[in-house]
């Protein structure tokens, strides 16, 4: 189950069947902010939430009454930073590191909530707490519960000239491990307790500077 308001409310709407993740998939843009020094000072991250998951979002939220998958002005003011109230412990599914130690960021500010051809799509800025040398830092976009399934494919941009590149994950590694450790558990536990294994089907975006 997701940790903040939208994502507990599709947990809600939506069946589960048992060890049938993920249940939400995500589209992503990643706007890495570089400064000309070589130092990261932000990410900006796009999410565009499938249609299933934004309908949901919709008859949640008493939405899109007339069903054509455009929202009139008043109705898309109600639904900016919808996906902006995060809990305390909840990191937004966006995890970067450099030489394996995390590097912690801000909290979110909503940039933008859009919506095209029944789908919502966001933005929203997270700083750096401390600002840090950009060459090196390796970025995820993942939920460690697998609920929400994250794709890179919406474009990884670099300011500052810095480069960025985009490794996707090994799914036949990823499947393998889901496989093994769902074996290691009674049947009836698979969904409750669905192992965190978010972090083996992401895409691993990695940051290099200079020559």
């Amino acid at each position: 189950m997701k940790c903040f308001g939208p994502f507990l409310a599709v947990s809600l709407l939506a069946p589960a069947a048992a060890g049938s993740h993920p249940h939400i998939f995500v589209d992503t843009a990643v706007k890495v902010v570089v400064s000309e020094a070589g130092e990261l000072q932000a990410v900006e991250i796009t999410w565009a939430y499938d249609e299933f998951y934004s309908l949901l979002i919709f008859e949640d939220r008493a939405l899109d009454s007339d069903y054509d998958g455009t929202l009139t002005a008043e109705e898309l003011a109600q639904l900016q930073g919808f996906d902006m109230s995060w809990v305390e412990g909840y990191e937004g599914d966006t995890y970067l590191t450099l030489d394996g130690e995390a590097l912690a960021l801000g909290a979110p500010e909503h940039l933008s909530t859009e919506v095209a051809d029944g789908r919502i799509t966001t933005r929203h800025r997270r700083a750096l707490v401390q600002p840090q040398a950009a060459d090196g830092v390796v970025i995820k976009a993942y939920d460690p519960t697998y609920y929400t399934a994250y794709t890179v494919n919406r474009g990884l941009e670099v300011t500052g000239g810095c480069q960025g590149s985009i490794t996707p994950p090994n799914l036949d590694q990823a499947y393998t491990m889901v496989e093994e450790l769902l074996y290691a558990m009674p049947a009836e536990q698979a969904e409750e307790s669905y192992p965190k294994v978010g972090e083996a089907f992401a895409d691993t975006l990695r940051l290099s500077c200079g020559a």
